[in-house]
């Protein structure tokens, strides 16, 4: 089965055809506000498409894995904006986009959050009024669950912390190929610092905020999404451009969160860089070296490291890998997986 994977990023929609061995056939990255004609200009170069897979950020309570889109599933897709602004929107866009472009194809929704979606009750729960949790669906859903899953299936290791490292970024604990926790939550704003958002903050100092320094919600959450992280420290969301107090900021909360993961797990096999900060900022890596826990990273391999390479100094316990981000090949998995089900 060929599957055109596309991933609606913020700023682009990549469109990666694979073919039934999981090589890639053919690619192409498109500017955000790409329509149908631009999409079908490229699949007419196409040799074959049986199916469509798209990455989906938030699945909310109900989307508990990959599933068939018709009308009523892109309508519940996009009724959870709100709790992914930056990227649910977009990729509603992909879906109807796409489907202008190819009517005739299945196409298949697969989600960010469905690999944490059983984490244990514990790692979920937020500590608010139970009525509220129940109510309004409030728990830890977690992100990167296509990038996390994948490392899960490839990775040998019962226990293992993976660090997806973007313009967005997660760390999730996974025992035995589960998630059984993560840093980011109810939205993707929870956990590290990123290329613009905050990650966590003292809720107490948002709420002081509004009510002492007469921020609105709609002026926070945007400052919160887009104007802050590394941007909002040195004016540059690029950890390359950010200058030393932005870089320590940064990795102190990647060194701290990582010690999280790995008490979660009890302990640590492997640890797994990934995304693009992951796969090539030897720094960042190099930070990470947390010798308390058997982390311990040969310099000459980290600085040489391109693609998937193990990066672990010899002899240390834990075994420390990079891996190339291959949320296309989880999402094919998935695609193929739904459709065959349905016979």
């Amino acid at each position: 089965m060929y599957v055109l994977v596309a991933n609606a990023g913020s700023s682009s929609l990549k469109l990666r055809l694979l073919d039934p061995a999981d090589q890639v056939v053919s690619t192409v990255d498109l500017d955000g506000a790409a329509g149908a004609a631009e999409i079908a200009d490229f699949a007419a170069g196409l040799s074959q498409v049986d199916a469509v897979g798209h990455r989906i950020v938030h699945g909310g309570r109900d989307f508990a894995g990959p599933v068939l889109i018709d009308g009523g599933v892109r309508d519940a897709i996009a009724g959870l904006a709100e709790l992914a602004p930056l990227h649910q929107p977009k990729g509603v866009a992909g879906i109807d986009a796409v489907r202008k472009a190819l009517p005739d194809l299945p196409a298949v929704a697969c989600f960010d959050t469905a690999f944490h979606h059983d984490l244990p009750a514990a790692a979920a729960t937020y500590a608010l009024p139970r009525e509220w949790n129940q109510r309004y669906g409030l728990r830890r859903y977690g992100f990167h669950g296509l990038s996390h899953g994948h490392i899960a299936r490839t990775v040998g290791g019962r226990r293992i912390v993976s660090c997806h490292l973007g313009a967005g970024a997660s760390l999730a604990a996974i025992h035995n190929g589960r998630s059984v926790d993560t840093t980011m939550g109810f939205t993707p704003l929870e956990g590290l610092v990123m290329a613009t958002r905050s990650g966590s903050v003292d809720p107490g100092l948002l709420l002081w905020l509004q009510r002492h320094a007469g921020i609105d919600a709609d002026r926070l959450e945007h400052v919160l999404e887009h104007e802050s992280g590394l941007t909002g420290l040195s004016g540059s969301g690029d950890l390359r451009e950010a200058g030393e107090a932005a870089f320590e900021v940064y990795v102190h909360r990647l060194r701290r969160e990582i010690a999280a993961m790995a008490a979660a797990l009890d302990g640590l096999d492997v640890l797994v860089f990934t995304g693009g900060v992951g796969e090539h900022d030897p720094r960042v890596r190099a930070a990470a070296a947390l010798g308390h826990l058997g982390i311990a990273i040969d310099p000459d391999r980290n600085a040489a490291a391109t693609g998937d390479a193990d990066i672990s100094a010899a002899g240390a316990p834990v075994r420390t890998l990079v891996r190339t981000a291959r949320e296309d090949l989880e999402i094919a998995r998935q695609v193929r997986t739904v459709l065959r089900g349905r016979g």
